[in-house]
């Protein structure tokens, strides 16, 4: 079935108009985002040079400060949503007012990056095309793209027609908790939006600039089996049983065996067992203890589970109770889901027309259309948290880049100004289209 929709979405999203012509306020556009190549790359490079990792409040609420005054000169109506009830600083929301008349639009970045202040990668330095420094492109090139087609926009006129709102979040590289606190104001706003333009980076393929309109989820299980202990003379026996270890190892490979479907991945990232097997707090570590000569009598493990739409996911998690549900001689397992992580944002006929309209964008400004890309090439992103509410969706309008949460991160800077111009007249055009 997914394979299917997406050649009809490529058909669809390929098949654009050849206009090869862009409107008399398009150019002025055009022009705007390079003139002010300068003042926009001086923006950018204050705003990777203030460190603002995801634990880092004080860093995270300067970053917003400069958004603010960046938004509210073009007539956002600027708020600051506080998070300290998930242990986070907190997010931008502002609110541009046009007619009424078009499509409402909502504007998707984040102004953290995983960078915290130890990390020895702190600040920007040019290198010919490369912008290089934490969150170059990892959202602050994104919100760069944004912000240079905002103004854009407002030096030809047409973003006072524009109903607007914007949600840069303060967490998405570790979300705060709890989470329906945290993308509450996310969720709302999408609620509100008629489409849903998340400024994350752009996706290229082979040279070629991607188009992204579906994003996969990203959840967390976990499995904890516990069985007779006793000497290990005894393993297999009737009375011992064969133990906590190979009841867990009889789960994850009945998981690779009976589980794959396309588009579904399932990872086992942290596994240990024996005599005693805890996980920390953060579910991050697993401390276990044991002996050659003691039947395990207690075993865990943790993985992801990311899945294309929610019926896949519902498929799979009772896929996995069932294999844990028949355990073998003198076990018993359990298998826990966590509900913080990330939604998947399926795949719509709605995101394939709107990913048709960027590429008559394409087509008018001379440029090659964008393909869909396979989302089992992008993780997860913010998008996802409003796609139950807004059909039509595009990720991936920030900026190119390279080696993205690692030091060495590095903005593609021409991208900026292709996906500005793009950006800005994809809003404009939107901004006239009846609802």
């Amino acid at each position: 079935m997914y394979r299917s929709f997406m050649l009809a979405l490529s058909a669809f999203a390929l098949a654009v108009p050849a206009h090869g012509a862009v409107t008399p306020l398009e150019t002025r556009m055009m022009r705007t985002v390079d003139t002010e190549q300068e003042r926009t790359l001086a923006m950018l490079e204050k705003w990777v040079n203030q460190n603002s990792g995801s634990l880092n409040v004080d860093g995270v609420t300067k970053v917003g400060e400069m958004l603010r005054g960046e938004l509210e000169p073009l007539g956002f109506a600027v708020e600051w949503i506080d998070m300290k009830a998930t242990g986070r600083a907190g997010h931008i929301v502002a609110r541009h007012k046009g007619n009424g008349r078009g499509q409402r639009m909502l504007l998707i970045g984040h102004l953290d990056t995983v960078f915290e202040p130890d990390s020895p990668f702190q600040r920007w330095e040019r290198k010919g095309n490369d912008g290089i420094g934490p969150g170059s492109g990892d959202d602050k090139g994104g919100m760069a793209v944004m912000i240079a087609a905002l103004r854009a926009m407002k030096a030809a006129g047409t973003l006072k027609n524009a109903d607007i709102e914007i949600v840069l979040t303060g967490d998405e590289e570790d979300t705060g908790s709890p989470v329906e606190v945290a993308r509450r104001d996310l969720i709302a706003a999408g609620k509100r939006a008629d489409v849903a333009l998340d400024f994350e980076g752009l996706s290229r393929e082979s040279g070629k600039d991607m188009g992204s309109t579906a994003r996969r989820s990203s959840g967390s299980w976990t499995v904890t089996v516990t069985a007779k202990g006793g000497h290990s003379s005894g393993i297999f026996s009737p009375g011992a049983g064969d133990g906590a270890i190979y009841e867990l190892a009889r789960i994850i490979d009945t998981f690779r065996r009976e589980l794959p479907e396309e588009k579904l991945t399932f990872n086992v990232g942290l596994i240990g067992g024996g005599d005693s097997a805890r996980l920390d707090e953060g579910k991050i570590r697993l401390s276990a203890t044991g002996k050659t000569n003691i039947i395990a009598s207690t075993a865990v493990a943790r993985g992801d589970l990311r899945a294309i739409d929610q019926a896949q996911i519902d498929r799979t998690r009772a896929k996995m109770r069932a294999i844990v549900a028949k355990p073998l001689s003198g076990a018993s397992a359990t298998i826990e889901f966590d509900e913080e992580g990330y939604p998947p944002m399926a795949p719509t006929a709605a995101s394939a027309a709107l990913l048709a309209k960027l590429n008559a964008v394409n087509a008018d400004m001379g440029l090659p259309p964008m393909e869909p890309i396979d989302p089992l090439k992008r993780g997860a992103a913010d998008i996802s948290w409003v796609a139950k509410d807004v059909d039509a969706g595009i990720n991936g309008l920030g900026a190119a880049s390279r080696g993205s949460h690692a030091p060495g991160e590095a903005v593609d800077i021409a991208s900026i100004w292709r996906q500005a111009k793009r950006a800005a007249i994809l809003m404009s055009r939107l901004a006239a289209e009846k609802r």
